[in-house]
């Protein structure tokens, strides 16, 4: 089974963990949530950090939402300002990113969040996808304060889309334009009229419901635009020209190559079962596509649109990629080995390989390229790896389920996505 994410069914279970919490803290004096209940329309606040966010940093605070007036099913964006401090912007100290230590700042919780990615912008602010748990897509910035919670639902004939209906999405990745002033968010399905969401990650081809991709200006928090896509988007990347946007469509088996010019998909590539995530050259002429569903990683060239080749090792089911700033190596977390592996595109072969925790998930570079940071998705925890021989320097808690990580260059913060409800932020002293 290459399955690679919890679906929508498995969470009846964590519901039934929270009301025992439920029961636990009306018995136990002081007992702690692990979560906002799923009926909660605000944060709730806590003093500490709970068990299942455990931290061995005493210092670390957790932070809520501070905008209470959102509802999740709302159809128009909500802003708030700040009310904490934006955190300090890193500064110089002649040390490389694998020189430093990760160190645990705060977590955030609120009652719409139950992230399945997080991505930072490079200018301050974090996007998290709430998928059709939550329904939104969360704006934060670099103290953890909510900006916007954009809600997914969208009048489909308003942006162009014949016989369009309402109808929400599922926000599940992100990826900002090289500008940072529009992110672009997939949508793993969309409900309402005429919509019929029954694609899952053991899907086979099939006549399944194609998708879109929001874009969303970074200054409105508007949804500008939405784009046809294939079977079950998940992951994006823009060419660092910003001419090129490409999705990976899990069960439509291909990858959408859209135009920034024009928003308009251009072509659908066919890869194979199950491309998740996607690395494109610096020259913005090829792009990797990890095929996990079928232990290989494909080359396309993105002047014609065409695979063009394979590379060696890709080791099984290929989730996440990476390329080193020279694009001499390509970095693979392979999910169900539980490894990371660096691999040598010049000789076609994996020359380094660190064995992080059970089931690796996404991966963070520094920007120098001498670090990655990965999440483990059944360990709860985040490990540090030297990029150089593949050493792991630290493995650090997260909270339950981590699964999406990002890095934010000018504060050297690096965000972990917990699944279970939660954003836990770290950073790289």
């Amino acid at each position: 089974m290459n399955a690679e994410e919890p679906r929508p069914g498995h969470w009846p279970l964590v519901r039934t963990f929270a009301l025992v919490g439920l029961v636990i803290a009306v018995l136990v004096p002081g007992a702690l949530w692990l979560r906002p209940s799923d009926t909660a329309s605000t944060a709730v606040a806590s003093t500490s950090t709970t068990a299942a966010d455990a931290t061995t940093d005493p210092t670390a605070v957790e932070r809520t939402g501070v905008d209470s007036t959102a509802a999740s099913a709302s159809t128009s964006t909500s802003t708030t300002t700040s009310t904490l401090p934006p955190a300090s912007t890193a500064v110089d100290d002649g040390r490389s990113s694998a020189e430093r230590r990760l160190q645990n700042e705060f977590v955030v919780s609120d009652a719409d969040l139950q992230p399945k990615s997080i991505v930072a912008s490079g200018t301050g602010l974090f996007v998290a996808q709430n998928m059709m748990y939550r329904h939104n897509v969360m704006v934060l910035d670099t103290a953890g304060n909510v900006v916007a919670r954009i809600p997914d639902t969208v009048d489909l004939a308003a942006y162009g889309v014949p016989n369009g209906v309402t109808a929400q999405g599922s926000p599940v990745e992100a990826v900002f334009t090289p500008d940072a002033e529009y992110v672009y968010v997939s949508n793993y399905k969309m409900y309402g009229p005429g919509f019929d969401p029954v694609a899952d990650d053991n899907c086979n081809r099939g006549n399944w419901d194609d998708s879109y991709v929001y874009k969303i200006n970074t200054t409105t928090f508007a949804i500008e635009k939405v784009i046809a896509t294939g079977s079950v988007p998940k992951f994006m990347s823009i060419s660092p020209d910003g001419s090129r946007l490409l999705v990976s469509n899990w069960c439509g088996f291909d990858v959408s190559i859209i135009d920034l010019a024009t928003d308009t998909e251009i072509t659908r590539v066919d890869v194979g079962r199950h491309p998740r995530g996607i690395a494109v050259t610096k020259d913005s002429q090829y792009a990797y596509v990890a095929i996990m569903g079928e232990a290989k990683i494909l080359t396309i060239d993105l002047r014609s649109n065409q695979v063009v080749g394979q590379v060696g090792d890709a080791g099984q089911t290929p989730r996440h990629l990476l390329l080193s700033p020279d694009d001499r190596y390509l970095y693979v977390s392979n999910n169900h080995e539980n490894l990371v592996r660096k691999i040598d595109l010049q000789q076609g072969v994996a020359v380094g390989k660190a064995r992080t925790g059970v089931e690796t998930r996404s991966m963070a570079m520094a920007e120098d390229g001498e670090s990655l940071y990965v999440v483990n998705y059944e360990d709860g925890t985040v490990s540090k790896v030297r990029t150089a021989d593949m050493a792991i320097l630290q493995t650090e808690p997260t909270g339950v389920h981590p699964v999406g990580i990002t890095y934010d260059p000018a504060t050297r913060q690096v965000w972990v996505a917990n699944y279970a409800g939660t954003l836990r932020v770290f950073v790289d002293r």
